[in-house]
């Protein structure tokens, strides 16, 4: 009987004892649980990083001023090589002298320009579009006074077309040191423009 008694006693204590771990191991489940993200929570790693760089060109450029960065830094690479080219090509001191300006002030400008898109983190096209490089191609295959006369008319144009891009991002751009170039290099455009008006005169 003594032993019968035992033994029921042994059971019940290794059930009782089984239950306890059991309980020990959903608890310790339960609370891994709780400490992890759940599955559909909207923060992801890319999440993290963009709330701790809210300053990244992604979430502080609108498109406006990455359509401008872009037509600048183009369009002060193409002045540059024209440039460059009318002043070792044409036999025309205007035409040298308003080469040798242009590549001068737009390097200038694009060194301000690289500068700033180092500084947000955006990045800027390397080479001319397919329309600019025709137009340099065409420009370097001219003679004379040909090629006068097609610089003169393309530092026209381009000049006009630059001014009204540059207006247009200081006053209605969104990333204020980019607002801040495009006003600071006005002034250089225009003077750019009357320049190359008084060379288009001189060479027709």
């Amino acid at each position: 009987m003594k032993n019968s008694i035992l033994t029921l006693l042994t059971v019940a204590a290794m059930v009782a004892c089984n239950k306890k771990e059991s309980t020990a191991v959903n608890n310790s489940e339960d609370s891994a649980t709780d400490m992890s993200m759940p599955a559909d929570s909207p923060m992801t790693l890319n999440d993290s990083a963009t709330v701790s760089n809210p300053n990244s060109a992604a979430t502080t450029l609108s498109d406006q001023d990455k359509t401008f960065a872009d037509a600048a830094a183009r369009g002060g690479m193409m002045e540059v090589m024209m440039g460059q080219l009318a002043s070792s090509t044409s036999t025309n001191a205007t035409v040298k002298s308003l080469g040798e300006m242009m590549a001068k002030d737009h390097g200038k400008a694009n060194d301000e320009l690289k500068k700033w898109a180092s500084t947000v983190g955006y990045t800027l096209p390397t080479s001319l579009n397919a329309e600019q490089q025709k137009m340099h191609d065409d420009l370097k295959a001219k003679k004379g006074a040909d090629f006068d006369r097609m610089y003169t008319d393309l530092m026209v144009a381009d000049h006009k077309k630059d001014i009204a891009e540059f207006k247009k991002e200081a006053s209605g751009g969104s990333e204020a040191s980019l607002k801040a170039f495009a006003s600071k290099t006005l002034p250089t455009l225009e003077h750019h423009l009357m320049e190359s008006e008084k060379a288009k005169t001189a060479v027709k």
